[in-house]
């Protein structure tokens, strides 16, 4: 994922003039070619993120479209106030790229651990925040994203996650992806965002041999959140899960309830939100060994909406 979001950077430059790279103590052979055919809009400006964040803000200014690249936990936390002043407040076409995003840097611990990072952007006006699930669902936020008129925190994955993406489906930003339909209503609802949609239609599917009628949908944009999809299908179901490799605090889970709750439409069905807990992490392993700790993993999902499945609705 993170290899083709860079790949297409460089290609998106070379049929726009507009489109420059700004990373940050990245590793110097990163989009070489790019750096040799149009060094004019290749800079690799050290750990300065705040200086970073300005920099990109004034090129926007200039009518430029910059792609800033560099770890979730920098680009997020430590020039927040960057982000939100230079940018959200002059609504600029500034796109973030949050390298290892949730608890990809698993083995450095807190320090890198982004796990409340569309929280904090999605706190901020005139922020777009958006988790696709696969490389080949990258290519079309990509192709999206050059001309959205608005910032965009773009969250990556480590990379190398099976794609269950298709074309077919298409890409709009703020437009969730139904990909895994119910049968008849009273479903289950589970909804998700990133490479965690991956481990949750894998749990669906273990839902469906056990005989449960689950239905997917997939919100790659967790803000501006689709809450017309959201309505649509959470109307009949029995029960709703979100899953996110996020803290419970501020993510995809509290956008859906935000979404359900201001329609103010019908009675809130059985819900509860799968994500990492709200406290720092107290270990250190791969990312596989904490998703598993906090029960994000496709069987864990699965055993969770069985539990829910088997509760009274809220009246």
């Amino acid at each position: 994922m993170r290899k083709t979001c860079i790949k297409m950077i460089h290609e998106l430059a070379q049929r726009d003039e507009r489109v420059v790279f700004i990373g940050s103590d990245l590793s110097p052979g990163l989009l070489s070619e790019m750096k040799e055919e149009m060094p004019e809009r290749y800079f690799m400006e050290g750990v300065t993120e705040a200086n970073v964040i300005g920099m990109a803000a004034g090129m926007a200014m200039d009518n430029f479209v910059p792609y800033v690249n560099t770890i979730a936990t920098f680009i997020t936390r430590r020039c927040y106030e960057q982000v939100a002043l230079d940018l959200c407040l002059h609504d600029l076409p500034v796109r973030l790229i949050g390298n290892g995003g949730g608890v990809v840097y698993a083995p450095l611990g807190p320090t890198h651990l982004a796990v409340e990072d569309m929280a904090i952007m999605r706190a901020l006006p005139n922020m777009t925040v958006v988790a696709v699930s696969d490389a080949e669902e990258m290519v079309r936020l990509m192709e999206a994203s050059l001309n959205w008129p608005h910032p965009i925190y773009i969250r990556l994955g480590k990379g190398g996650d099976p794609v269950i993406s298709r074309e077919e489906h298409g890409f709009e930003i703020g437009r969730g992806i139904v990909l895994k339909a119910a049968a008849r209503p009273g479903a289950a609802l589970l909804i998700s965002t990133g490479v965690m949609t991956a481990r949750t239609l894998a749990a669906a599917e273990s839902l469906a041999g056990d005989g449960h009628d689950v239905e997917v949908l997939h919100m790659h944009t967790v803000k501006p959140l689709d809450a017309e999809l959201l309505l649509e299908r959470a109307r009949h179901v029995h029960c709703i899960c979100t899953v996110e490799e996020h803290s419970v605090i501020g993510g995809l889970g509290s956008a859906v309830v935000d979404a359900l709750v201001d329609a103010g439409r019908f009675s809130l069905p059985v819900m509860r939100r799968l994500g990492l807990p709200d406290r720092f992490a107290d270990s250190y392993g791969v990312q596989d060994d904490l998703l598993e700790r906090f029960g994000l993993q496709p069987e864990q999902i699965a055993e969770t909406v069985g539990e829910l499945m088997r509760l009274d609705r809220v009246a």
